[in-house]
């Protein structure tokens, strides 16, 4: 028996999965992060560090980690990036001026060795808001059909009314669990 073989039996009985959510500032990571976890989101401020939930969701313990997306907190990321298995990149569909910025932060996070093999889901947020760009024309912009590195998904979603966040945590979560749970 390998040693990964051996890693994974051990996972397999934790269920447990390390989720870290990224993407500029503003972008509503934390709005996500509350909503998912059904607390009020009526007060939320920016992340100056980080946020830390552990929740169950469909027989998995999930550790999310909520980081800060400020431009003066982004060199502070590769600190969270050991052992990720899926990485949620929030993008506010409404927020034109920084999608340029915001595709090469992403790019710049798919180059990171330690993110290898995460699982990404690309939310495209705020998509209840006049102006937001679709999901489609997000994927485009970005360029996320050139990713080839990483297992993935793009989604618009809006953490206010919660439309299709819990199927795309759904997508996310069991893309994990068949990456790091299913002994070959």
């Amino acid at each position: 028996m390998g040693f990964l073989t051996v890693l994974k039996k051990m996972r397999q009985k934790e269920r447990e999965m390390r989720i870290l959510l990224l993407g500029l500032d503003n972008a509503g990571k934390t709005t996500i992060l509350k909503r998912f976890n059904g607390e009020p989101i009526d007060t939320i401020s920016p992340t100056l560090g980080f946020n830390i939930k552990t929740l169950e969701h469909n027989g998995y313990t999930l550790n999310m980690w909520d980081v800060g997306g400020q431009k003066s907190l982004r060199s502070y990321w590769r600190n969270y990036f050991e052992s990720t298995d899926g990485l949620v990149w929030v993008v506010d569909s409404a927020d034109r001026m920084r999608l340029e910025s915001c595709g090469q932060e992403l790019q710049v996070l798919l180059q990171e060795e330690r993110l290898a093999g995460a699982t990404l889901l690309v939310l495209c947020n705020k998509q209840d808001l006049p102006g937001a760009l679709s999901s489609n024309e997000i994927k485009e912009i970005l360029h996320l059909e050139d990713i080839t590195t990483h297992h993935w998904l793009v989604a618009g979603v809006s953490a206010v009314t919660g439309e299709k966040l819990l199927s795309s945590m759904d997508w996310l979560i069991a893309d994990i669990a068949k990456r790091i749970f299913t002994l070959d």
